[in-house]
């Protein structure tokens, strides 16, 4: 299946999010800081990002750009507790193929991550 890579500030939630994708067969690394996140594109072969829209030290709109900078092909979905019109258009200027409000929605994710991986 795919590899992904969940980047979000409370490791609760991005266990969550492992535990929900592993069960569908893909391989998911977890992350809850930036720059870990960023290093593991550099090093490994990574087909989605999961990103929270807001981290500890840049937001997630700010990991994309640089994470599309590293892996022009990655795709991203961009999760966040706060939606606005502004950040869901912006993240989709960016290249991310779907935008999640939290909590999040098992069955949502799922058929989003299909999707994005899917186009």
């Amino acid at each position: 299946m795919s590899s992904i890579l969940v980047l979000d500030d409370v490791e609760d939630a991005g266990n969550l999010i492992k535990r929900i994708l592993e069960k569908k067969g893909h391989d998911v690394f977890v992350f809850t800081e930036e720059e870990d996140a960023l290093n593991h594109v550099k090093c490994s072969k990574t087909d989605l990002a999961i990103l929270d829209l807001k981290l500890k030290k840049m937001s997630g709109i700010d990991v994309l750009e640089k994470l599309k900078s590293i892996s022009p092909s990655i795709k991203a979905i961009i999760l966040t507790g706060y939606p606005t019109v502004e950040t869901a258009l912006e993240s989709l200027k960016l290249g991310a193929g779907e935008y999640c409000v939290k909590p999040i929605d098992k069955e949502e994710l799922e058929k989003k991550v299909e999707n994005v991986l899917r186009n």
